[in-house]
């Protein structure tokens, strides 16, 4: 079992500790870093909503048409996630692997296995501490789990 996590800080202790309980190392992957929201980073959707209206207009009804201004656009995102997927399945063709990122990564990396295009990334719910399990082998990709937030109800 191998555990990769962006370098943000709750990534690294979801995968840390996820780690010890499976008795598995955890490592930081550059490419499951956050998208880069440029010079919206930190602000809220309400702040963006008033003083970009188009542009936020535009992120929520066609995500694939939007660079964040000073930022990324969902071309960049998804090329560096599918670089760190290429190399984690090149490394653990038969193992189990836990990659922990937040949900503009998730939904960048189901598009991928998926085969959806970019336009379809506001469809791929992704609610907070979300679990998605995805059965990767040589013939399919079968998503077994998409969005699950049962063990939450707990």
């Amino acid at each position: 079992m191998a555990i990769y996590t962006s370098g943000l800080q709750r990534c690294i202790v979801t995968g840390a500790r996820i780690g010890a309980v499976c008795g598995a190392p955890s490592s930081v992957m550059d490419g499951l870093m956050d998208l880069d929201y440029g010079a919206w980073q930190m602000r809220t959707h309400d702040e963006i909503r008033v003083t970009d209206p188009e542009a936020f207009k535009l992120w929520h009804t066609a995500p694939h048409l939007m660079r964040f201004p000073k930022g990324e656009s969902l071309q960049d995102l998804v090329a560096r996630t599918s670089d760190a997927l290429r190399t984690v399945l090149a490394r653990h063709r038969t193992d189990t692997v836990v990659m922990v990122g937040h949900d503009s990564v998730n939904r960048a990396l189901l598009l991928q296995l998926l085969d959806q295009p970019l336009a379809a990334y506001w469809k791929l719910v992704q609610d907070p501490c979300t679990l998605n399990e995805v059965a990767v082998d040589a013939d399919r990709i079968q998503v077994l789990r998409l969005n699950d937030t049962s063990h939450l109800d707990a």
